[in-house]
């Protein structure tokens, strides 16, 4: 199936809406059609084959070369500039690279004549590159390596098909305004970000992209201009709390929810933005599935804590007789960069294994227990690290913990934190917590205080780390 280049489409309905603003420039549908065209004749300059690499920040010049390689016919590779050298030349190698574009910011003395500068490329002379008229539905977009825990990264391969779909049931679950605008802070190299992206491509919608979340100045955005999404982690939410403590200051009126990923948020957090009229949708998603396919609605917030919600419209759910979570959807990736064999190993009857394990309440909400691979068994008792760190974090003073299971002869495993702290916490001070708030073999009796938890570019925690110190 085909459908109209999006980019075309929206110039030509929606010529003079703008399309993306960065606090300096503005570009509506149409000119950014025409810094597109100028991008992609310079690609057809270097020949860079099917694939094209960027290493870049959220800035205006990233979002139209992104659009310049999809217009074009090729893949964007996401890169991580967070990532070490060693893991960058991994990830080129594996997507066999001819062409990675750089922000010249991040240029590494270790590069080769495969990257090359922004600056070096916005110079090459060329007339207008011609934009593909259409996309494919199965063609590749975009790939993005997924953060690697225990291995070493896969490149999800992610269709125009798998972004529609994924477009289509946000919009169908969170509704559109003509006025719609979405603040874009979540790294464009994730899908958390990309995905606004094409959303507003899809939509017609108009993207704030800021580089990077500093509280203060996206506070004084969502205060100031007409926003009316944005993104958000649990980080970033109780952070832009703090501000709206501290200012007292109300966002604009035409702002209608945070979208909150990676995680859900705690009782405090959704009385807060109750009280300062700050509707949270919060939802589960992975990169497999171009973002988010379950989600709670913002008015059932207080009523299912620590639920993720419903599957929107185009998503299927089921959960195995183990508890794991079972997905179909449209927006599911067709498959891993170079290893053919590793998404059917994923799936059981046209079904995938999500490796969450979950479970769902009378009235079919999802709540997400932690990770298969990371489930602990004590005593014959199953324990989900990420239950016990979710407790946890509502003790005063713990700024991260983390739940490892350790052998014992006796119990088989047991669990222990680590904990960053703003001081040493009394060990047993934290025992006598949670047994108020967890059955007690559920409880770590033994805590390690450190200075930071090991985590991979994604700022997942790496738990077989922290195992070894056994």
């Amino acid at each position: 199936m085909k459908t109209q280049n999006w980019l075309l489409k929206q110039a030509q309905v929606l010529p003079n809406h703008i399309a993306v603003f960065d606090s300096r420039e503005k570009l509506s549908f149409l000119e950014l059609k025409e810094k597109v065209e100028e991008l992609v004749g310079k690609l057809e300059i270097i020949h860079p084959g099917k694939r094209v690499g960027l290493l870049a920040k959220n800035n205006l010049v990233t979002y139209q070369l992104a659009l310049a390689i999809i217009c074009s016919g090729r893949s964007i590779v996401w890169l991580n500039w967070r990532l070490a050298t060693e893991e960058l030349m991994r990830q080129i190698d594996d997507s066999q690279l001819q062409v990675c574009l750089v922000e010249d910011s991040l240029w590494r003395g270790e590069m080769d004549s495969r990257f090359e500068k922004f600056t070096a490329f916005k110079e090459i002379p060329a007339e207008k590159g011609q934009l593909i008229s259409e996309f494919d539905y199965d063609q590749v977009a975009s790939i993005m390596y997924t953060s690697g825990t225990t291995d070493n990264p896969k490149g999800v391969l992610q269709t125009f098909g798998n972004h529609f779909y994924s477009a289509v049931s946000s919009c169908l679950n969170l509704g559109l305004q003509p006025d719609d605008e979405w603040l874009c802070v979540a790294p464009i190299f994730h899908i958390s970000g990309f995905s606004i992206v094409m959303r507003g491509l899809i939509y017609g919608m108009t993207v704030r992209i800021v580089e990077k979340f500093d509280a203060e100045k996206v506070e004084h955005i969502l205060i100031q201009e007409p926003v009316t999404i944005m993104s958000v982690v649990p980080f970033m939410l109780k952070k832009l709390l703090a501000r709206r403590k501290e200012t007292n200051k109300g966002y604009n009126s035409a702002f209608r929810c945070m979208l909150l990923g990676g995680g859900t948020t705690d009782w405090p957090t959704l009385l807060s933005c109750q009280k300062y009229g700050i509707p949270v949708v919060q939802c589960y998603g992975m990169t497999e599935t171009c973002s988010q396919i379950i989600a709670l609605k913002a008015s059932d917030a207080l009523k299912k804590i620590g639920s993720v919600g419903q599957p929107l419209f185009t998503t299927q759910l089921r959960l195995t007789d183990d508890g794991e979570i079972l997905l179909k959807t449209p927006a599911l990736t067709p498959g891993y960069l170079n290893l053919p064999e590793k998404l059917p190993a994923k799936k059981i009857n046209g079904w995938y294994k999500t490796g969450d394990v979950g479970h769902l309440d009378q009235d079919g909400y999802l709540y997400i227990d932690g990770r298969k691979d990371e489930m602990l068994i004590s005593g014959g008792e199953n324990i989900f690290p990420q239950e016990v760190e979710q407790v946890y974090q509502n003790y005063p003073g713990i700024k991260e913990i983390a739940v490892v299971g350790k052998n014992d002869r006796e119990w088989g495993q047991v669990p222990v934190a680590f904990v960053v702290s703003e001081q040493k916490i009394d060990s047993q001070k934290l025992i006598n917590f949670g047994f108020k708030h967890l059955a007690h073999y559920k409880v770590p009796k033994e805590y390690h205080f450190v200075s930071e938890l090991p985590k991979n570019a994604s700022g997942k925690i790496r738990r077989f780390l922290l195992k070894q110190n056994f």
